[in-house]
Protein backbone atom coordinates (compact mmCIF):
# COMPACT_ATOMS: atom_id res chain seq x y z
CA UNK A 1 0.00 0.00 0.00
CA UNK A 2 3.00 2.29 0.24
CA UNK A 3 3.09 5.01 -2.40
CA UNK A 4 6.25 6.12 -4.23
CA UNK A 5 7.92 8.88 -2.17
CA UNK A 6 9.21 10.81 -5.18
CA UNK A 7 6.15 10.93 -7.41
CA UNK A 8 5.35 14.35 -8.85
CA UNK A 9 1.88 15.69 -9.56
CA UNK A 10 0.40 19.04 -10.48
CA UNK A 11 -1.84 19.09 -7.40
CA UNK A 12 -1.59 17.51 -3.95
CA UNK A 13 -4.68 15.41 -4.57
CA UNK A 14 -6.45 14.23 -7.69
CA UNK A 15 -9.38 16.40 -8.76
CA UNK A 16 -12.74 14.74 -8.16
CA UNK A 17 -14.69 14.09 -11.38
CA UNK A 18 -17.91 15.26 -9.67
CA UNK A 19 -18.94 16.86 -6.43
CA UNK A 20 -19.08 14.41 -3.53
CA UNK A 21 -22.19 13.94 -1.46
CA UNK A 22 -21.80 14.36 2.29
CA UNK A 23 -22.02 10.58 2.70
CA UNK A 24 -19.20 10.03 0.21
CA UNK A 25 -17.12 12.72 1.89
CA UNK A 26 -17.69 11.24 5.34
CA UNK A 27 -17.17 7.57 4.55
CA UNK A 28 -13.92 7.51 2.63
CA UNK A 29 -10.37 6.43 3.37
CA UNK A 30 -9.12 10.00 3.84
CA UNK A 31 -11.51 10.54 6.76
CA UNK A 32 -10.28 7.32 8.41
CA UNK A 33 -6.72 8.59 8.10
CA UNK A 34 -7.80 11.85 9.80
CA UNK A 35 -8.97 9.79 12.78
CA UNK A 36 -5.48 8.37 13.25
CA UNK A 37 -3.65 11.68 12.67
CA UNK A 38 -5.85 13.40 15.24
CA UNK A 39 -5.42 10.74 17.91
CA UNK A 40 -1.66 10.54 17.47
CA UNK A 41 -1.32 14.32 17.49
CA UNK A 42 -3.43 14.92 20.59
CA UNK A 43 -2.12 12.21 22.91
CA UNK A 44 1.29 13.72 23.84
CA UNK A 45 -0.12 17.23 24.15
CA UNK A 46 -2.91 16.14 26.51
CA UNK A 47 -0.35 14.21 28.52
CA UNK A 48 1.46 17.51 29.09
CA UNK A 49 -1.60 19.65 29.84
CA UNK A 50 -3.78 17.10 31.70
CA UNK A 51 -1.85 14.17 33.15
CA UNK A 52 1.36 15.99 34.05
CA UNK A 53 -0.37 18.75 36.11
CA UNK A 54 -2.53 16.15 37.90
CA UNK A 55 0.56 14.09 38.74
CA UNK A 56 2.46 17.14 40.01
CA UNK A 57 -0.50 18.41 42.06
CA UNK A 58 -1.05 14.97 43.60
CA UNK A 59 2.59 14.88 44.65
CA UNK A 60 2.32 18.26 46.38
CA UNK A 61 3.75 20.65 43.77
CA UNK A 62 2.31 24.17 44.17
CA UNK A 63 0.02 25.82 41.60
CA UNK A 64 2.53 28.50 40.67
CA UNK A 65 5.10 25.88 39.63
CA UNK A 66 2.48 23.89 37.75
CA UNK A 67 1.40 27.05 35.91
CA UNK A 68 4.96 27.79 34.84
CA UNK A 69 5.14 24.26 33.41
CA UNK A 70 3.18 25.68 30.49
CA UNK A 71 6.54 27.05 29.28
CA UNK A 72 7.70 23.52 28.47
CA UNK A 73 5.29 23.70 25.54
CA UNK A 74 7.38 26.41 23.83
CA UNK A 75 8.32 23.98 21.01
CA UNK A 76 4.68 24.22 19.84
CA UNK A 77 5.22 27.97 19.51
CA UNK A 78 8.59 27.84 17.77
CA UNK A 79 8.10 24.78 15.55
CA UNK A 80 8.06 26.94 12.42
CA UNK A 81 11.82 27.43 12.93
CA UNK A 82 12.64 23.83 11.97
CA UNK A 83 9.58 23.09 9.81
CA UNK A 84 11.46 24.09 6.59
CA UNK A 85 13.75 21.11 7.19
CA UNK A 86 10.72 18.80 7.05
CA UNK A 87 9.46 20.54 3.90
CA UNK A 88 12.83 20.30 2.16
CA UNK A 89 14.33 16.95 3.18
CA UNK A 90 13.02 13.39 2.91
CA UNK A 91 14.40 10.46 4.87
CA UNK A 92 15.63 7.38 2.96
CA UNK A 93 12.65 5.29 4.04
CA UNK A 94 8.90 5.90 3.72
CA UNK A 95 9.13 9.29 1.98
CA UNK A 96 9.13 12.98 2.87
CA UNK A 97 6.12 12.92 5.22
CA UNK A 98 5.91 9.36 6.55
CA UNK A 99 9.62 9.11 7.33
CA UNK A 100 9.47 12.05 9.75
CA UNK A 101 6.18 10.78 11.15
CA UNK A 102 7.76 7.45 12.09
CA UNK A 103 10.81 9.00 13.80
CA UNK A 104 8.79 11.38 15.96
CA UNK A 105 6.26 8.73 16.96
CA UNK A 106 8.89 6.17 17.97
CA UNK A 107 10.73 8.74 20.11
CA UNK A 108 7.48 9.64 21.88
CA UNK A 109 6.70 5.96 22.44
CA UNK A 110 10.07 5.58 24.21
CA UNK A 111 10.12 8.91 26.07
CA UNK A 112 6.70 8.94 27.75
CA UNK A 113 7.34 5.94 30.09
CA UNK A 114 10.43 7.71 31.47
CA UNK A 115 8.18 10.02 33.52
CA UNK A 116 7.31 7.04 35.70
CA UNK A 117 10.84 6.66 37.04
CA UNK A 118 11.07 10.30 38.25
CA UNK A 119 10.02 11.88 41.55
CA UNK A 120 8.28 15.30 41.29
CA UNK A 121 9.75 16.53 44.58
CA UNK A 122 13.33 15.39 43.96
CA UNK A 123 13.63 15.40 40.15
CA UNK A 124 11.69 18.48 39.12
CA UNK A 125 14.37 19.71 36.69
CA UNK A 126 14.67 16.26 35.11
CA UNK A 127 10.89 16.34 34.64
CA UNK A 128 11.21 19.75 33.00
CA UNK A 129 13.87 18.40 30.59
CA UNK A 130 11.87 15.28 29.75
CA UNK A 131 8.67 17.30 29.30
CA UNK A 132 10.47 19.67 26.93
CA UNK A 133 11.76 16.69 24.92
CA UNK A 134 8.26 15.23 24.64
CA UNK A 135 6.94 18.66 23.61
CA UNK A 136 9.64 19.04 20.93
CA UNK A 137 8.96 15.70 19.27
CA UNK A 138 5.20 16.14 19.68
CA UNK A 139 5.44 19.53 17.94
CA UNK A 140 7.58 17.99 15.20
CA UNK A 141 5.02 15.24 14.74
CA UNK A 142 2.33 17.92 14.44
CA UNK A 143 4.29 19.66 11.68
CA UNK A 144 4.36 16.61 9.48
CA UNK A 145 0.89 15.31 10.40
CA UNK A 146 -0.67 18.68 9.56
CA UNK A 147 1.15 18.77 6.22
CA UNK A 148 0.25 15.14 5.51
CA UNK A 149 -3.43 15.75 6.24
CA UNK A 150 -3.57 18.96 4.18
CA UNK A 151 -1.94 17.23 1.21
CA UNK A 152 -4.36 14.30 1.09
CA UNK A 153 -7.57 16.36 1.51
CA UNK A 154 -9.27 18.16 -1.40
CA UNK A 155 -10.37 21.71 -0.57
CA UNK A 156 -14.02 20.60 -0.42
CA UNK A 157 -13.17 18.14 2.37
CA UNK A 158 -11.03 20.48 4.48
CA UNK A 159 -13.79 21.37 6.93
CA UNK A 160 -15.00 17.80 7.41
CA UNK A 161 -11.53 16.26 7.49
CA UNK A 162 -10.33 18.85 9.98
CA UNK A 163 -13.40 18.25 12.15
CA UNK A 164 -12.73 14.52 12.26
CA UNK A 165 -9.06 15.21 13.04
CA UNK A 166 -10.08 17.55 15.88
CA UNK A 167 -12.62 15.01 17.11
CA UNK A 168 -10.00 12.27 17.33
CA UNK A 169 -7.61 14.81 18.84
CA UNK A 170 -10.06 15.46 21.66
CA UNK A 171 -10.91 11.77 22.09
CA UNK A 172 -7.20 11.12 22.64
CA UNK A 173 -7.48 13.27 25.78
CA UNK A 174 -9.42 10.42 27.40
CA UNK A 175 -6.20 8.41 27.65
CA UNK A 176 -4.07 10.81 29.75
CA UNK A 177 -7.09 12.71 31.11
CA UNK A 178 -9.43 9.85 32.08
CA UNK A 179 -7.97 6.35 31.78
CA UNK A 180 -4.60 7.37 33.22
CA UNK A 181 -6.20 9.21 36.16
CA UNK A 182 -8.40 6.24 37.00
CA UNK A 183 -5.39 3.94 36.82
CA UNK A 184 -3.40 6.33 39.05
CA UNK A 185 -5.78 5.52 41.95
CA UNK A 186 -5.02 1.81 41.54
CA UNK A 187 -1.51 1.26 40.12
CA UNK A 188 1.89 3.00 40.37
CA UNK A 189 2.56 6.05 38.21
CA UNK A 190 5.24 4.12 36.32
CA UNK A 191 2.56 1.72 35.03
CA UNK A 192 0.28 4.66 34.19
CA UNK A 193 2.90 6.22 31.91
CA UNK A 194 3.72 2.91 30.19
CA UNK A 195 0.05 2.32 29.39
CA UNK A 196 -0.29 5.89 28.11
CA UNK A 197 2.75 5.49 25.84
CA UNK A 198 1.34 2.33 24.23
CA UNK A 199 -1.45 4.42 22.72
CA UNK A 200 1.12 5.84 20.30
CA UNK A 201 1.07 2.50 18.47
CA UNK A 202 -2.02 3.23 16.30
CA UNK A 203 -0.26 6.29 14.86
CA UNK A 204 2.81 4.22 14.08
CA UNK A 205 0.61 1.65 12.32
CA UNK A 206 -0.91 4.41 10.17
CA UNK A 207 2.54 5.64 9.22
CA UNK A 208 3.60 2.19 8.06
CA UNK A 209 0.53 1.38 5.92
CA UNK A 210 -0.62 4.76 4.54
CA UNK A 211 0.30 6.06 1.09
CA UNK A 212 2.79 8.89 0.80
CA UNK A 213 1.12 12.07 -0.55
CA UNK A 214 2.03 13.05 -4.08
CA UNK A 215 4.51 15.90 -4.29
CA UNK A 216 3.50 19.32 -5.60
CA UNK A 217 5.18 21.10 -8.49
CA UNK A 218 7.05 24.11 -7.21
CA UNK A 219 7.96 22.58 -3.87
CA UNK A 220 11.27 23.80 -2.31
CA UNK A 221 14.39 22.43 -3.99
CA UNK A 222 16.90 24.17 -1.71
CA UNK A 223 17.00 24.86 2.00
CA UNK A 224 17.09 28.60 1.36
CA UNK A 225 13.93 28.39 -0.71
CA UNK A 226 12.26 26.26 1.96
CA UNK A 227 13.04 28.92 4.58
CA UNK A 228 12.36 32.14 2.63
CA UNK A 229 9.57 31.45 0.15
CA UNK A 230 6.79 30.35 2.56
CA UNK A 231 7.04 33.66 4.42
CA UNK A 232 7.50 35.71 1.25
CA UNK A 233 4.45 34.13 -0.37
CA UNK A 234 2.25 34.75 2.68
CA UNK A 235 3.28 38.39 3.11
CA UNK A 236 2.92 39.28 -0.58
CA UNK A 237 -0.31 37.31 -1.17
CA UNK A 238 -2.61 40.16 -0.14
CA UNK A 239 -0.14 42.69 1.28
CA UNK A 240 1.60 42.94 4.63
CA UNK A 241 -1.35 44.62 6.40
CA UNK A 242 -3.66 41.74 5.53
CA UNK A 243 -0.96 39.28 6.62
CA UNK A 244 -0.59 41.01 10.01
CA UNK A 245 -4.38 40.98 10.48
CA UNK A 246 -4.53 37.25 9.79
CA UNK A 247 -1.69 36.56 12.25
CA UNK A 248 -3.37 38.70 14.92
CA UNK A 249 -6.62 36.79 14.43
CA UNK A 250 -4.82 33.44 14.72
CA UNK A 251 -3.28 34.59 18.00
CA UNK A 252 -6.52 35.90 19.53
CA UNK A 253 -9.28 33.54 18.36
CA UNK A 254 -8.44 30.76 20.86
CA UNK A 255 -6.87 32.92 23.59
CA UNK A 256 -9.81 32.89 26.00
CA UNK A 257 -10.66 29.21 25.88
CA UNK A 258 -6.97 28.23 25.92
CA UNK A 259 -6.43 30.09 29.18
CA UNK A 260 -9.69 28.72 30.59
CA UNK A 261 -8.59 25.10 30.13
CA UNK A 262 -4.93 25.59 31.10
CA UNK A 263 -5.50 24.61 34.75
CA UNK A 264 -8.70 22.61 34.30
CA UNK A 265 -7.55 19.52 36.19
CA UNK A 266 -6.13 21.44 39.20
CA UNK A 267 -9.36 23.50 39.16
CA UNK A 268 -11.50 20.36 39.45
CA UNK A 269 -9.29 19.09 42.26
CA UNK A 270 -9.56 22.40 44.12
CA UNK A 271 -13.36 22.28 43.75
CA UNK A 272 -13.29 19.02 45.74
CA UNK A 273 -13.57 16.41 43.00
CA UNK A 274 -11.51 13.23 43.27
CA UNK A 275 -9.23 11.97 40.53
CA UNK A 276 -11.76 9.24 39.76
CA UNK A 277 -14.50 11.89 39.51
CA UNK A 278 -12.39 13.75 36.99
CA UNK A 279 -11.55 10.59 35.07
CA UNK A 280 -15.08 9.18 34.92
CA UNK A 281 -17.31 12.28 34.93
CA UNK A 282 -15.32 15.29 33.78
CA UNK A 283 -13.63 13.65 30.83
CA UNK A 284 -16.32 11.26 29.63
CA UNK A 285 -19.14 13.80 30.01
CA UNK A 286 -17.64 15.74 27.16
CA UNK A 287 -16.93 12.77 24.91
CA UNK A 288 -20.27 12.40 23.14
CA UNK A 289 -20.85 16.15 23.06
CA UNK A 290 -17.50 16.47 21.34
CA UNK A 291 -17.98 13.53 18.98
CA UNK A 292 -21.46 14.55 17.87
CA UNK A 293 -20.86 18.31 17.92
CA UNK A 294 -17.59 18.28 15.99
CA UNK A 295 -18.90 15.76 13.47
CA UNK A 296 -22.01 17.86 12.86
CA UNK A 297 -19.80 20.93 12.69
CA UNK A 298 -17.73 19.37 9.93
CA UNK A 299 -20.81 18.40 7.99
CA UNK A 300 -22.25 21.89 8.47
CA UNK A 301 -19.05 23.44 7.14
CA UNK A 302 -19.46 21.41 3.94
CA UNK A 303 -22.75 23.28 3.51
CA UNK A 304 -22.24 26.69 5.17
CA UNK A 305 -18.51 27.18 4.57
CA UNK A 306 -15.60 27.83 6.91
CA UNK A 307 -16.32 31.54 7.45
CA UNK A 308 -19.83 31.03 8.82
CA UNK A 309 -18.46 28.16 10.91
CA UNK A 310 -15.93 30.51 12.51
CA UNK A 311 -18.73 32.90 13.48
CA UNK A 312 -21.30 30.40 14.72
CA UNK A 313 -18.92 28.02 16.47
CA UNK A 314 -16.89 30.90 17.90
CA UNK A 315 -19.94 32.22 19.74
CA UNK A 316 -20.61 28.81 21.31
CA UNK A 317 -16.90 28.56 22.21
CA UNK A 318 -17.01 31.94 23.97
CA UNK A 319 -20.19 31.20 25.94
CA UNK A 320 -18.85 27.80 27.04
CA UNK A 321 -16.12 29.51 29.09
CA UNK A 322 -18.82 30.89 31.39
CA UNK A 323 -19.57 27.32 32.46
CA UNK A 324 -16.28 27.26 34.37
CA UNK A 325 -17.22 30.54 36.05
CA UNK A 326 -20.55 28.99 37.06
CA UNK A 327 -18.79 25.98 38.58
CA UNK A 328 -16.39 28.29 40.44
CA UNK A 329 -19.34 30.34 41.74
CA UNK A 330 -21.07 27.24 43.12
CA UNK A 331 -17.71 26.15 44.63
CA UNK A 332 -18.72 22.66 45.67
CA UNK A 333 -18.34 19.20 44.07
CA UNK A 334 -21.66 18.97 42.22
CA UNK A 335 -21.10 16.06 39.82
CA UNK A 336 -24.17 16.79 37.68
CA UNK A 337 -23.12 20.41 37.20
CA UNK A 338 -19.58 19.29 36.40
CA UNK A 339 -20.88 16.94 33.71
CA UNK A 340 -22.97 19.71 32.13
CA UNK A 341 -20.15 22.27 32.17
CA UNK A 342 -17.65 19.85 30.65
CA UNK A 343 -20.09 18.67 27.98
CA UNK A 344 -20.87 22.22 26.92
CA UNK A 345 -17.18 23.17 26.93
CA UNK A 346 -16.36 20.14 24.79
CA UNK A 347 -19.06 21.12 22.32
CA UNK A 348 -18.11 24.80 22.12
CA UNK A 349 -14.35 24.49 22.06
CA UNK A 350 -14.50 21.45 19.76
CA UNK A 351 -16.63 23.30 17.21
CA UNK A 352 -14.46 26.42 17.42
CA UNK A 353 -11.26 24.41 17.02
CA UNK A 354 -12.65 22.55 13.99
CA UNK A 355 -13.50 25.76 12.13
CA UNK A 356 -10.27 27.45 13.23
CA UNK A 357 -8.03 24.59 12.10
CA UNK A 358 -9.89 24.36 8.77
CA UNK A 359 -9.26 28.10 8.31
CA UNK A 360 -5.55 27.61 8.96
CA UNK A 361 -5.38 24.71 6.49
CA UNK A 362 -7.14 26.81 3.85
CA UNK A 363 -4.63 29.62 4.40
CA UNK A 364 -1.62 27.50 3.38
CA UNK A 365 -0.03 27.39 -0.05
CA UNK A 366 0.27 23.75 -1.25
CA UNK A 367 3.95 24.29 -2.11
CA UNK A 368 4.89 25.16 1.48
CA UNK A 369 2.35 23.23 3.52
CA UNK A 370 4.54 22.17 6.45
CA UNK A 371 6.20 25.55 7.01
CA UNK A 372 3.13 27.76 6.68
CA UNK A 373 0.94 25.37 8.66
CA UNK A 374 3.63 25.30 11.37
CA UNK A 375 3.87 29.10 11.36
CA UNK A 376 0.13 29.54 11.84
CA UNK A 377 -0.29 26.80 14.44
CA UNK A 378 2.82 28.02 16.28
CA UNK A 379 1.25 31.42 16.65
CA UNK A 380 -2.01 29.82 17.77
CA UNK A 381 -0.03 27.92 20.43
CA UNK A 382 1.43 31.08 22.00
CA UNK A 383 -1.51 31.51 24.42
CA UNK A 384 -1.18 27.87 25.49
CA UNK A 385 2.53 28.30 26.23
CA UNK A 386 3.68 31.82 27.05
CA UNK A 387 0.35 33.35 28.16
CA UNK A 388 -0.84 30.28 30.05
CA UNK A 389 2.34 30.29 32.13
CA UNK A 390 0.80 33.19 34.06
CA UNK A 391 -2.52 31.46 34.78
CA UNK A 392 -1.43 29.98 38.13
CA UNK A 393 -0.18 33.41 39.23
CA UNK A 394 -3.47 35.03 38.15
CA UNK A 395 -5.63 32.45 39.95
CA UNK A 396 -3.70 32.83 43.21
CA UNK A 397 -4.44 36.58 43.17
CA UNK A 398 -7.95 36.73 41.72
CA UNK A 399 -9.54 33.40 42.57
CA UNK A 400 -11.13 30.97 40.14
CA UNK A 401 -14.33 32.96 39.45
CA UNK A 402 -12.68 36.22 38.40
CA UNK A 403 -10.13 34.26 36.39
CA UNK A 404 -12.80 32.64 34.23
CA UNK A 405 -14.63 35.95 33.75
CA UNK A 406 -11.33 37.40 32.50
CA UNK A 407 -10.95 34.46 30.08
CA UNK A 408 -14.42 35.23 28.69
CA UNK A 409 -13.49 38.86 28.04
CA UNK A 410 -10.26 37.82 26.31
CA UNK A 411 -12.26 35.72 23.83
CA UNK A 412 -14.06 38.77 22.40
CA UNK A 413 -11.26 40.49 20.34
CA UNK A 414 -10.71 37.40 18.19
CA UNK A 415 -14.41 37.31 17.33
CA UNK A 416 -14.33 40.98 16.31
CA UNK A 417 -11.46 40.32 13.88
CA UNK A 418 -13.72 37.95 11.94
CA UNK A 419 -15.16 41.07 10.31
CA UNK A 420 -11.82 41.47 8.51
CA UNK A 421 -10.44 37.97 8.00
CA UNK A 422 -13.60 35.88 7.50
CA UNK A 423 -16.64 37.99 6.55
CA UNK A 424 -19.95 36.19 6.99
CA UNK A 425 -20.70 34.00 3.97
CA UNK A 426 -17.75 35.31 1.96
CA UNK A 427 -15.69 32.13 1.68
CA UNK A 428 -12.77 32.29 -0.80
CA UNK A 429 -13.02 29.93 -3.74
CA UNK A 430 -9.46 28.69 -3.90
CA UNK A 431 -8.39 28.66 -0.32
CA UNK A 432 -6.63 31.89 0.64
CA UNK A 433 -7.96 34.12 3.40
CA UNK A 434 -8.85 37.66 2.49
Amino acid sequence: MKGPPDAVAATPVAAAPRKETWREALFNRRMLICVFTGFSSGLPLYLLINLLPAWLRTEGVDLKTIGFFALIQLPYTWKFLWSPLLDRYALPLLGRRRGWMLITQVVLLLAIPMFGVLNPTADIWAIVALSTTVAFFSASQDIVLDAFRREILPDAELGLGTSIHVNAYRISSLVPGALALILADRVPWSTVYVVTALFMLPGIALTLIANEPLLVKGRPRTLREAVVEPFHEFITRNGWRAAVTVLLFIFLYKLGDSMATALATPFYLDMGFTKTDIGVIAKNAGLWASVIGVLLGGLWMVKIGINRGLWLFGVVQLVSILGFAWLAYVNQPDRLLLAFVIAFEALGVGLGTAAFTAYIARATDPRYTATQFALFTSLAAVPRTVVNASTGWIVERTGWLDFYLLCTLLAIPGMLLLLRVAPWGDDPIKGHPR
